[in-house]
């Protein structure tokens, strides 16, 4: 069965009706070519006996459980913005808060920039410490793919390699195994189509349809689904409305990570600290931005508290292609940059 086969298509290509025959799973495919690994990003999700949030629910999984993915699947029963489900082993889980992950241990680099450098977590989650002893008081769980400023290399108690991570947001120093951060090379922040003029360049976000839209001229260079800001437009207890401004804006500032959230430090997996959001492009004064969400994969309603929320790639790719064009060892890059026009 192909792997992204409606359900419908599947029932008719098998020659099965629905004249009171229920559809069972298909056979399991050769685990040896899964569809990938998943995260569970949130609390629970759900693992159902067909792809629909109306079927029969089995069990649960909880935060940060890995599960191996057989195969990916568009379900007729929806969700209508994000129809994506997985065939796992015991049934089927919505996509929407499962992260696709890899473990690729990494060698740690022994001799960085006296600036530091920006790593991006290179294993499904790790556990940071304020020393480095993994028996010293633990912090943040920092998730895979998201960035962070590495000052040093050290030894730890253990005898083995250590980054020294400072937060960019509370200044604070903390530490984590260094197979698990993989270095951004310079070559890989590249700037893209830098001989293309500013005024060139624009991107267009649709609040409406959900998705964004990146132009150079007339030709459409990069189509997305996003997720904004929840549609409220009362502050909130930051005295910032989660509703994603509109408007005609600059990119003006940009980070290549950036701790968001409450500002805590903690340990507590349920708190609301987001260290590392990598890739921001900043558009308005109260912070709203572009940037990779490691949190969610539910792209196609809104879900932020104002930013607009991408799959980190793509977050990627729209840090390099936009103005003002940032170097590799800079933690902000100031300047009026490319038009954001959002409707």
């Amino acid at each position: 069965m192909d792997s992204r086969l409606s359900r419908r298509d599947f029932l008719r290509l098998s020659g099965l009706t629905t004249l009171g025959a229920a559809l069972k799973p298909p056979p399991p495919q050769d685990l040896a070519h899964p569809a990938g690994l998943g995260r569970v990003t949130t609390s629970w999700i759900g693992i159902y006996n067909e792809p629909s949030f109306k079927a029969k629910q089995l069990l649960k999984l909880t935060r940060d459980q890995l599960v191996t993915l057989l195969s990916s699947e568009t379900a007729d029963d929806g969700p209508k913005h994000n129809p994506l489900w997985y065939r796992v082993s015991d049934g089927y889980a919505h996509s929407g808060y499962l992260q696709l992950v890899r473990w690729q241990p990494q060698r740690p680099v022994l001799n960085l920039p006296p600036e530091g450098s920006v790593f991006e977590v290179s294993v499904p989650f790790t556990r940071s410490y304020r020393k480095p002893d993994s028996t010293s008081d633990p912090l943040y769980r920092l998730y895979y793919q998201s960035t962070a400023w590495v000052e040093a290399c050290v030894v730890g108690v253990d005898g083995r390699e250590w980054y020294r991570l400072v937060d960019d947001l509370l200044k604070l120093r903390y530490h984590v195994r260094a197979e698990h951060m993989r270095w951004i090379e310079p070559s890989e922040l590249a700037p893209i189509s830098p001989e293309i003029p500013l005024a060139s360049k624009r991107i267009e976000v649709s609040i409406a349809r959900q998705e964004l839209r990146a132009y150079e001229e007339d030709r459409l260079v990069l189509r997305t689904r996003i997720s904004s800001g929840i549609p409220d437009d009362q502050p909130g207890e930051n005295g910032v409305p989660t509703a994603t401004p509109r408007g005609r804006f600059y990119i003006d500032k940009k980070m290549p990570l950036r701790h968001m959230g409450d500002g805590h430090v903690t340990a507590d997996l349920e708190a609301y600290e987001l260290p590392g959001v990598p890739w921001v492009s900043f558009f308005h004064f109260t912070g709203v931005a572009f940037h990779g969400t490691y949190w969610h994969t539910d792209f196609g309603r809104p879900k932020s508290h104002g930013c607009i929320n991408m799959r980190t790639e793509e977050a990627k790719w729209l840090y390099r292609w936009t103005l003002p064009e940032p170097l590799p060892a800079e933690r902000l890059r100031i300047g009026r940059g490319t038009t954001v026009v959002v409707t």
